[in-house]
């Protein structure tokens, strides 16, 4: 067997380079990029290894570890999972800073390579700088807290290990049921070890990602029920996108004349002028969809998790009867809630289940009601997003305002990104897809902070068209840095900074069940008395190399957005929302379970209690 010897880092390196991937015929590096902040704990040997292969995989300076490794999350959604961005990260605060990082990629079922510096194996110099040390156990670090976190993890401590743990990172993050994140801690004595690699390790490999097939008898389980079914549904979910079966999922519908709705995470899986299209299910959802929901007697989810804001806490499903049917390729999601599990692809289950029920179709009075439903959401959204004179306090906008002169605007091939707060519901609840995809919601997290750092991932991602971030002011405190990234590496985006003055949603949430405003607005926080402190986010952004403009009326918003598109670099625009007024939320009728007091102090929060106590009626204790 022929050798080449090579350090722990140089054999790392190498190996991620040869990685390779076939998309639609055509071969691509598997890692696409790298992003890295440099530390003592991966500088001085695996630094200057990822400078030695960016011609294959270019690195870009983040500017904080958790932001950065946010950044190849959203590069990996936009690849719809077959193309994996990577992070690194020095010892200690590094690598701590990329655990909430792991969170979002775990929660989402996205893939991210993370590779943490470590303590020394050797033990010799401890305790070094930023170890901290853990005392009935020396063998755990900060790296340990990816553990939960992670689909795989690892820690180098022996140079041979490699050619098992990177066969195995790699394949964990490409199968559809296992993808996720992984996690490589390496010791910084472990990094400049040399070995004999057998010369073969290294040769170009090309992966795919694969697509189970669904059992026959699965199959023929899930037609027994839908052909009986009167009101049949679909809950397309973002495993659609990433199985790459939107078309089938089209098709499916078309064919046999079943009403889809849609999860945050499956939004613009279907056209909105579709007229099977019923609209966004759930607590973000849409009254026409929730409809739908409710009338159902057998439900198809394809590709979902059945997150409490899809199911309105399993609440939206009324019909005692209902039958529900679980297409995932991941056996964890496909056994939940007492369903008929379907273990596959997507893409291959919608076809094969397709040929199987052959010209079955359902009732076309059913497909109707979806349609009559949908146009009667759309005529909401209208309204929602040209709010009357008077609805708004005098000189601030609403969400859906901003999310309806955005959504005219759009391109094709351009990307909307936001989470958390108050824009995921209003996004999902108010926008019309005219695309496929291009749609980027981070929520099943719910990270404050991912808005901007995603933006900069999902251009990497696409970079020949504009992205455009949708953040609110507190999201915007959390991580901003990477405007300062994207002026630096050239990956231009549109952000649009919708400043409430605090964390409004949570403010209503806190007014909804009976407690007071504390703590949430900026006016409401404790402080000194006296004119209230705001940050002037447009003159922030410029400082960090980003042009940007304050709209003083939403009527400048169209102007304003077109001189961002036309920019040569990063461009911000920050609207004044009010956080107060009723024509400020979109709402839709759907229950969500919160954690209530069952002893109550006041009459207000005793009111409130019950009300929403109500709505436990129509909660399923199993389906």
């Amino acid at each position: 067997m022929k050798t080449i010897r090579l350090t722990v880092a140089e054999a790392l390196a190498k190996y991620l380079a040869a990685q390779m991937i076939k998309i639609d015929g055509q071969v691509e590096q598997l890692f696409g990029c790298a992003f890295a902040i440099f530390g003592h704990g991966n500088v001085t040997c695996f630094g200057q290894q990822l400078k030695n292969i960016e011609d294959k995989i270019p690195t870009w300076r983040g500017q904080n570890e958790q932001s950065m490794a946010t950044a190849a999350i959203a590069y990996a959604k936009a690849n719809q999972r077959h193309r994996i961005g990577i992070a690194t990260s020095s010892i200690g605060p590094g690598a701590t800073n990329m655990v909430t990082a792991a969170g979002i990629a775990h929660t989402n079922r996205l893939p991210v390579l993370l590779i943490s510096g470590d303590s020394y194996v050797s033990r010799l110099p401890d305790p070094v700088l930023q170890q901290p040390e853990n005392f009935y156990d020396p063998s755990i670090t900060c790296n340990d807290a990816f553990k939960p976190l992670t689909r795989y993890w690892d820690r180098i401590v022996s140079p041979s290990q490699l050619i098992h743990t990177l066969p195995q990172a790699i394949d964990t993050m490409l199968d559809p049921e296992t993808c996720g994140p992984a996690f490589i801690g390496l010791p910084q004595d472990i990094q400049g070890v040399a070995y004999d690699y057998p010369e073969s390790f290294f040769v170009e490999k090309i992966h795919r990602v694969r697509r189970p097939e669904p059992e026959l008898a699965d199959l023929q389980e899930a037609k027994a029920l839908l052909i009986k079914a009167k009101t049949p549904l679909i809950i397309s979910g973002g495993g659609v996108h990433y199985s790459l079966a939107t078309d089938e999922l089209a098709q499916f519908a078309k064919k046999h004349n079943i009403p889809v709705v849609e999860t945050i995470a499956g939004r613009a899986t279907m056209l909105q002028d579709n007229p099977l299209n019923a609209g966004p299910i759930g607590v973000t959802g849409s009254d026409s969809a929730n409809y739908m929901a409710a009338e159902a007697d057998v439900v198809l989810a394809i590709g979902t998790r059945l997150q409490d804001f899809t199911t309105g806490s399993w609440s939206v499903f009324r019909n005692d009867d209902m039958k529900l049917i679980s297409m995932n390729v991941a056996r964890f999601d496909a056994v939940k809630h007492q369903a008929l599990a379907v273990k596959c692809d997507a893409r291959q289950g919608i076809s094969k289940l397709s040929s199987l029920l052959d010209d079955w179709t359902s009732s076309p009075e059913w497909a109707e009601k979806a349609k009559i439903r949908a146009d009667e959401w759309k005529q909401v959204v209208h309204k929602r997003t040209h709010p009357k004179e008077g609805d708004l306090l005098p000189g601030l906008s609403s969400y859906a305002q901003v999310i309806g002169k955005v959504n005219a605007k759009m391109q094709p091939g351009d990307t909307v990104v936001t989470a958390a707060g108050g824009l995921p519901a209003e996004l999902a609840m108010n926008w019309q897809s005219y695309q496929i995809g291009k749609f980027d919601i981070e929520f099943g997290f719910s990270c404050m902070g991912y808005e901007i750092a995603g933006g900069w991932g999902a251009k990497v991602a696409n970079p020949n068209n504009d992205v455009v971030v949708l953040v609110g002011d507190g999201s915007y405190l959390m991580q901003n840095s990477d405007i300062y990234s994207s002026v630096l590496t050239g990956h231009k985006m549109i952000v649009v900074v919708c400043d409430n003055g605090g964390f409004a949603v949570i403010n209503k949430l806190q007014n909804n069940t009976g407690n007071t405003s504390f703590n949430n607005l900026l006016e409401d926080c404790r402080r000194p008395d006296g004119e209230l402190a705001r940050v002037d986010f447009a003159k922030h952004a410029e400082a960090q190399g980003a042009l940007s403009e304050k709209l003083i009326s939403i009527d400048q918003f169209e102007e304003a957005f077109q001189r961002a598109k036309e920019a040569d670099r990063t461009y911000v625009i920050v609207v004044d929302i009010d956080p107060v007024s009723p024509a400020t939320w979109s709402t839709c009728d759907c229950w969500w379970e919160v954690g209530l007091p069952e002893v109550t102090r006041d009459d207000k929060t005793a009111q409130a209690v019950a009300a929403w106590e109500e709505g436990r009626v129509n909660q399923r204790r199993g389906v």
